[in-house]
């Protein structure tokens, strides 16, 4: 499981397929970052796949997968996004979107074949990827009188920070690159050193 400072998502495009009584399921696995870019490659895998009977779908979104769907798309609850839905939270991913489509082969599968025919096709599409760790961190500029050096640099040391830009004068200047849910006890520690000030300047991922 990643932790607070890290998440799990899939770096590429990936398809899969499973086939199951004459009925063909094809799985494609999209690394995304907002609802509105799912709904745009729901309707282009609708238009591309105008012919299949059913277009089946979950994602899940955000660092921490506080949002997440799926949709069934006329097969009966519970047999196909949520067995999707299931193989994305299983490989602990996040940024995700997974859509099932199916041909009709003419037989029907019952409850139980199309759970295993959804959840068998998005593991498919899922092996395929590369799963990727990305890693947050929150970039701060710090400002503090030439007195003050030994003591940042201290802590600069002491928590392995990196130092991404330095100008060293009258007034320093250091930019620093902290691990996000270690920035509040890191600003915590800086704060105590006479004259420092410090910006947040952006957060990025890695």
């Amino acid at each position: 499981m990643a932790g607070s400072d890290t998440y799990l998502t899939i770096k590429n495009f990936a398809q899969g397929i499973y086939k199951e009584k004459g009925s063909t399921f094809i799985s494609l696995a999209y690394p995304v970052r907002t609802v509105d870019e799912i709904k745009s490659i729901l309707g282009e895998t609708k238009k591309d796949h105008h012919s299949a009977r059913h277009h089946c779908f979950a994602y899940i979104l955000g660092q921490n997968r506080e949002i997440w769907r799926s949709g069934d798309d006329g097969e009966p609850s519970g047999t196909a996004g949520k067995p999707i839905l299931t193989q994305i939270r299983s490989h602990g991913l996040t940024n995700v979107l997974i859509i099932v489509v199916r041909y009709f082969g003419g037989r029907l599968l019952g409850t139980g074949g199309l759970i295993n025919a959804y959840r068998s096709a998005a593991a498919d599409a899922i092996k395929n990827c590369e799963i990727v760790k990305i890693r947050l961190h929150d970039f701060f500029m710090l400002e503090f009188q030439y007195h003050g050096m030994s003591s940042v640099m201290k802590i600069v040391r002491d928590h392995d920070l990196d130092i991404t830009r330095q100008e060293f004068g009258e007034t320093c200047r250091i930019s620093i690159k902290v691990e996000k849910s270690s920035a509040q006890s890191i600003l915590s520690l800086l704060s105590r050193i006479e004259g420092l000030k410090y910006t947040f300047l952006y957060a990025s991922q890695e």
